[in-house]
């Protein structure tokens, strides 16, 4: 589990692609390397990753098929960025939302705005998805934790980004066409599947 307050930005040092597997290496700082060992799980761009090795500052992770088909991590080379977050311990403050790293798939920014003081994206997702996402709640984009401004029920939600988030993210080098990671709230999820199947079971009654 997860906050969805993303640490900084880090630099991948090495990939190497096989069949059916992503193996790839995120040189981070002291502070996440604290008391981290093999088997723990780190959120790399909003994806849950096991930690299969720690040499020095560099640590691997392994993405199979279905994370490589579900999200951006296909994208990965030597040289790029990615988010970090570290699991939550327990009495760890949750500043963000509750994030469960389970990406539900990728989505595209269409529109990027600067503002004097924030950065507005506009993305599309999934239409089946906005169902899920409303205008003051929570959707976690590349592992960050965001609050939504408004939703087109025909695919589309906008986000305000504050300079801090610019700094800790990837958000403020989006182009249009590039790739996100969505994760949906999943209280929001299930009061929704709940409504939808009391509607259903009333209407049969």
């Amino acid at each position: 589990m997860y906050s969805g307050i993303t640490r900084g930005l880090f630099t991948v040092v090495n990939v190497e692609k096989k069949p059916g597997l992503l193996c790839y290496t995120v040189r981070l700082n002291a502070t996440l390397l604290n008391n981290l060992t093999v088997g723990a799980s780190v959120s790399i761009d909003g994806a849950c990753q096991t930690v299969v090795a720690v040499t020095g500052n560099d640590v691997t992770f392994n993405a199979i098929q279905n994370t490589l088909d579900k999200t951006t991590l296909f994208q990965l080379h030597p040289g790029c960025k990615v988010s970090v977050e570290r699991s939550l311990c327990y009495g760890d403050e949750v500043g963000g939302h509750e994030v469960a790293g389970h990406v539900i798939g990728t989505a595209k920014v269409v529109a990027v705005m600067p503002t004097e003081n924030n950065l507005k994206l506009t993305i599309q997702c999934n239409p089946e998805w906005t169902k899920f996402i409303f205008p003051k709640g929570f959707i976690a984009v590349d592992g960050s934790s965001l609050t939504v401004d408004q939703v087109d029920p025909k695919g589309t939600f906008t986000l305000h980004l504050i300079p801090e988030t610019l700094r800790l993210t990837n958000f403020g080098n989006k182009q249009v066409g590039d790739l996100v990671n969505i994760e949906l709230d999943h209280r929001t999820q299930t009061i929704v599947a709940t409504v939808e199947r009391v509607l259903a079971e009333m209407k049969i009654a």
